[in-house]
């Protein structure tokens, strides 16, 4: 863990545009979860899909999964904060995902995977991302990455924002993944009561905060948890500085936008209805995969 960086200098920070409580709802073969992010905010968003947050200390909320799947024309990152989860898929890949970690995977042209709990009690928490793939890259071929805990790049600045850089690039240090297309910004983010973060973001991103512990303050706006806080975009606004009113964590999430056609049709992402009419018809045939 790199310690005592100084803060990034930002001259005009994002504001809360506007905040989502999130919609309870539930996934897979009867995963309990939220949904802050879905189709309504896919443009305003882009180039991220969906977000989904999963949390509770009932086994019965988590313990069916989610079964085989198809997916096919985006990412998926999923990041655990507690519990374990197996993931298997149909390029014979097989992870176990536990508390910390994260799966970063590309279904590409498709792929049909499980997610499936590995705990029979205890907490399951985490969060999971749908990041859109430019029209030339939705039939590449698929590809994931686990990432343990303690392979995840950390820092702590001198502002005592404790940070863990899963993409992007946070006060010079590089994170686990890139993605050049979208240039995706990922963060955990701890702060302790009285600490503040300071972070340039590109002006053109997208951004968002999804906050699942504490109250923070961005530019004279307050917000507790849970829930997401849209920011504001503007070509004077070079980052965003937020500050802890309580102990607080919280992701800072960001990318660039695709500005293309989005036609979704559940676990299918592409640029147009015949590409969804198209990878419907290759996954009842078996072709998916």
């Amino acid at each position: 863990m790199s310690t005592l960086l100084p803060s990034d200098v930002i001259s005009h920070s994002r504001t809360i545009e506007q905040v989502i409580t999130g919609r309870a709802t539930s996934d897979g073969a009867g995963v309990t979860l939220t949904r802050y992010l879905d189709a309504s905010l896919q443009q305003r968003l882009d180039p991220f899909l969906m977000l989904d947050a999963f949390g509770s200390d009932d086994p019965d909320h988590y313990s069916a999964g989610f079964p085989d799947h198809p997916h096919r024309g985006f990412e998926t990152i999923t990041y655990m904060l507690q519990g374990r989860m197996l993931h298997r898929d149909s390029e014979g890949n097989e992870g176990l995902l536990e508390s910390g970690g994260v799966q970063w995977m590309n279904a590409g042209r498709g792929v049909i995977h499980s997610e499936m709990p590995q705990q029979i009690a205890g907490r399951m928490a985490g969060f999971q991302l749908w990041l859109n793939l430019p029209s030339h890259e939705k039939m590449s071929t698929p590809w994931y990455r686990d990432l343990d805990a303690d392979t995840l790049p950390r820092l702590v600045t001198d502002s005592g924002a404790h940070i863990s850089v899963i993409a992007g690039n946070s006060h010079g240090v590089q994170g686990a993944v890139q993605r050049p297309m979208t240039e995706p910004v990922y963060l955990d983010v701890h702060l302790p009561a009285g600490s503040h973060l300071v972070q340039q973001l590109p002006p053109a991103h997208n951004a968002f905060i999804q906050l699942y512990q504490g109250e923070i303050g961005v530019a004279q706006q307050t917000m507790q948890a849970p829930g997401m806080a849209i920011l504001n975009t503007g070509n004077d606004c070079d980052g965003v500085r937020v500050q802890a009113l309580q102990d607080s964590r919280f992701l800072l999430i960001a990318g660039q936008p695709l500005h293309e056609p989005i036609e979704q049709y559940g676990p299918f992402v592409m640029n147009t209805k015949e590409e969804i009419y198209q990878a419907v018809q290759d996954f009842r045939h078996g072709r998916l995969a």
